[in-house]
């Protein structure tokens, strides 16, 4: 059976892992609402979402 390897990126959030998220949005003491507009905001770059976690607060 062929199965697609996930590849990840060191420096990139991946949105569709709950886990990453969750990780990340803990971390940066953020809402589900406020990371959510900071993610729409700057991307998927978790140097950029922290970037704009720091302006937001």
């Amino acid at each position: 059976m062929n199965r697609h390897k996930p590849t990840y990126f060191r420096n990139s959030l991946d949105l569709r892992d709950k886990v990453q998220v969750k990780v990340l949005r803990k971390r940066l003491k953020l809402s589900h609402e406020q990371f959510t507009s900071v993610v729409r905001k700057s991307g998927s770059s978790i140097l950029a979402i922290t970037k704009e976690a720091s302006a937001f607060k």
